[in-house]
């Protein structure tokens, strides 16, 4: 088992290193509104990073790794762990749901030219955003129960240990399948459901304009609504297609324990060490937006290395200065 654990330690540090950076870096140049997106998906993806830059502070930083280089620290204390994990699991289901609506938006924006006016604009974005918010962080706080303390010295309660009856009690068992139905299998469901249609959409409307433009005859004319349409696209499946392949193995050992029935504090080596991978990943896809958007997006890769040369710039004419 001590072979994972330094695994775990060192994917944990890696992607508490660059997960910050990366999305603090996206929220600073999306949010400068340069990059050619409308607003409504500059407001979503903002989100998403800041839910991602979430995760990373405390999921990553103060649930999981502090236990590795600050041990029996102040976070161990029960009460504080209790709500570090209810945060990172807001945090998390912030970080799905929020993908999920930024599909769903651009869904309607390919798919519902009626609604899109209505619908895709910065105010229906904040709205659905806060919403989600609020509802994910109520469903949350009963996580905040499922502790027990760990050790009890000089009357202080330390570490965050599940109470037995989480795995037994059959309203305890219910509110766990329903949080893993609420995230990550429910937005599978529609993510890959939006997805399908939206393709299947772009693949009638492609024929189509392709008939009215007479290139179906070989034509070779330029199309900037498909063109437009492309570059959406490829921006929202590339993130919803990370989210997928990031959060499978989470979501496989999910339906393993449902078929089997088996507590996955009961698991065998092989199984804990597949779960852990599993969480390792899920992390993992907090750091792959901002590297998304630079690869598919050109304006971003502009205003990325104006950011990354701003500060050699700026010492740079400091020291021109200096001498001068």
């Amino acid at each position: 088992m001590l072979p994972i654990r330094y695994a775990e330690k060192i994917c944990y540090t890696f992607i508490a290193i660059i997960g910050d950076p990366l999305n603090l870096v996206a929220i600073v140049i999306l949010s400068r509104g340069k990059c050619g997106l409308s607003n409504c998906t500059t407001r979503y993806l903002v989100a998403m990073a800041a839910a991602d830059l979430l995760v990373v502070i405390t999921d990553v930083i103060l649930w999981k790794i502090s236990r590795y280089y600050f041990p029996w620290s102040f976070l161990d204390i029960t009460p504080v762990c209790c709500v570090t994990y209810v945060l990172s699991r807001v945090t998390t289901d912030c970080s799905v749901w929020f993908t999920v609506t930024f599909t769903f938006d651009r869904f309607v924006a390919i798919c519902w030219e009626k609604l899109k006016t209505k619908y895709c604009t910065g105010r229906t974005a904040a709205v659905v955003l806060e919403t989600s918010c609020i509802l994910l962080s109520s469903k949350n706080i009963p996580f905040y129960f499922t502790f027990e303390p760990g050790y009890i010295i000089d009357n202080v309660l330390w570490y965050c240990v599940p109470i037995p009856a989480y795995y037994t009690d059959p309203r305890w068992m219910g509110f766990d399948s329903f949080d893993t139905v609420l995230t990550p299998l429910l937005p599978f469901a529609v993510i890959l459901l939006l997805n399908a249609l939206t393709v299947r959409h772009i693949l009638v409307a492609s024929r189509v304009r392709k008939r009215l433009r007479g290139e179906s005859k070989g034509g070779n004319g330029s199309d900037p609504e498909m063109e437009s349409r492309r570059k959406s696209v490829i921006l929202l499946f590339t993130i919803s297609g990370s989210y997928i392949l990031l959060w499978l193995v989470i979501v496989i050992d999910f339906i393993y324990y449902s078929i089997t029935g088996i507590n996955p504090s009961d698991y065998s080596d092989s199984l804990d060490q597949f779960t852990k991978v599993g969480f390792i990943l899920r992390n993992l896809s907090c750091c792959t937006n901002t590297f998304i958007y630079g690869v598919t997006q050109s304006k971003f890769r502009e205003q990325l290395k104006s950011v990354v040369k701003y500060p050699v710039t700026s010492i740079v004419q400091l020291i021109n200065k200096q001498n001068d």
